[in-house]
């Protein structure tokens, strides 16, 4: 597998490192960075990017966490390894990252439910989140980025 050409952020000036502060802007507001991963493996799952969901999957690694909870976030509704806000925050990065599968993608249900767990600078963290894992996602896919290939 070859890429086509080098990762879009890295080749346009300022990109990678307005890409890296919105997440590093997203990590700061108060959400557990477990949390935040395991959205972002999700949505990269979603989006099949290969680099993405090989990364975060490492790092949740890193982090100590479970194969149990990394193996089966794609399942996350039948896993019993999940938190209550964990589930809330998950069912938003699906929804954030499924935009086209229905006329109200993010319903009330999903953004009421991941409010009961988090404040309003959190949620906006965890959209904020979510939506840049999805650029990211989408530069990958784009230009068929490989896992692993520059120890990412």
């Amino acid at each position: 597998m070859q890429a086509r050409m080098g990762q879009p952020a890295m080749i346009v000036p300022g990109a990678f490192k307005a890409l890296i502060a919105l997440s590093e802007a997203a990590q700061q507001t108060g959400v557990p960075k477990t949390t935040l991963e395991l959205m972002n493996l999700r949505a990269s799952q979603i989006n099949g990017c290969s680099v993405c969901a090989h990364m975060h999957a490492r790092d949740l690694r890193k982090a100590g966490e479970s194969d149990e909870r990394i193996d089966t976030v794609a399942a996350w509704r039948e896993a019993p390894f999940f938190t209550g806000p964990e589930r809330a925050a998950l069912a938003l990065a699906e929804a954030v990252t499924r935009l086209a599968d229905r006329p109200n993608p993010v319903t009330d249900e999903i953004y009421n439910a991941a409010a009961e767990h988090y404040d309003e600078q959190q949620l906006a963290g965890l959209i904020l989140s979510v939506s840049a894992v999805n650029v990211w996602n989408r530069l990958n896919a784009a230009t068929i980025q490989v896992a692993g290939a520059h120890g990412a």
